[in-house]
């Protein structure tokens, strides 16, 4: 049982670390990142690192609809399908790239990274919450969307060793993912 928690517990500060040091632009945050199937599999702990940052930025959002629960419900199951799915989804693409021995470093780099990036879309909402003008709030917020883009290129680049265009095709995948699963979230809300 200890080992198990003690297994846990490194991954997620080790993925953390991984995460927070290719936000900062420092590629040796791929040594610290585990590269194996299981590692893999225990990152995608980063789903419930990530929830409370999900559920306040959606809660910023103002998202009361006439059926609170069954819209919190709607959101809820699309952050986990969008999160499963572009994994999912990224496999074929990462063995069709010719990087299949490096899908499992990528997928733990990527889900590290998202709980940096939601943590970046909380810092954002900052100036707003302290009463900042409006262009301040839009600045922080353009910042960091920018930021959480970037880091998901930079982390895709260098966990699977592929040039500029590749990566972005995959950051594309996983917008393309979010806002599908948004615009069906919508017509389903507005049903």
């Amino acid at each position: 049982m200890m080992d198990s928690v003690a297994i846990f517990v490194r991954s997620i500060a080790s993925g953390m670390h991984a995460a927070f040091l290719l936000a900062r632009g420092r590629a040796e945050g791929l040594q610290h990142a585990d590269s194996d199937l299981a590692g893999a599999a225990r990152s995608f702990w980063a789903i419930a690192v990530a929830l409370p940052a999900f559920i306040l930025l959606r809660q910023l959002g103002g998202n009361a609809g006439a059926t609170p629960a069954h819209d919190f419900a709607l959101d809820l199951l699309s952050y986990i399908v969008g999160w499963l799915g572009f994994a999912l989804l990224s496999r074929p693409i990462v063995e069709a790239m010719g990087c299949a021995p490096r899908w499992s470093l990528f997928v733990v780099v990527w889900n590290w990274c998202n709980v940096v990036q939601y943590l970046l879309l909380v810092l954002a909402a900052v100036p707003g919450l302290l009463g900042a003008p409006a262009v301040v709030q839009e600045a922080a917020s353009l910042i960091a969307i920018g930021w959480a883009l970037w880091l998901e290129w930079f982390a895709i680049k260098l966990a699977l060793g592929v040039s500029t265009l590749p990566a972005l095709g995959l950051v594309g995948l996983d917008l393309s993912i979010g806002l599908a699963l948004t615009a069906l979230g919508q017509a389903l809300v507005g049903s």
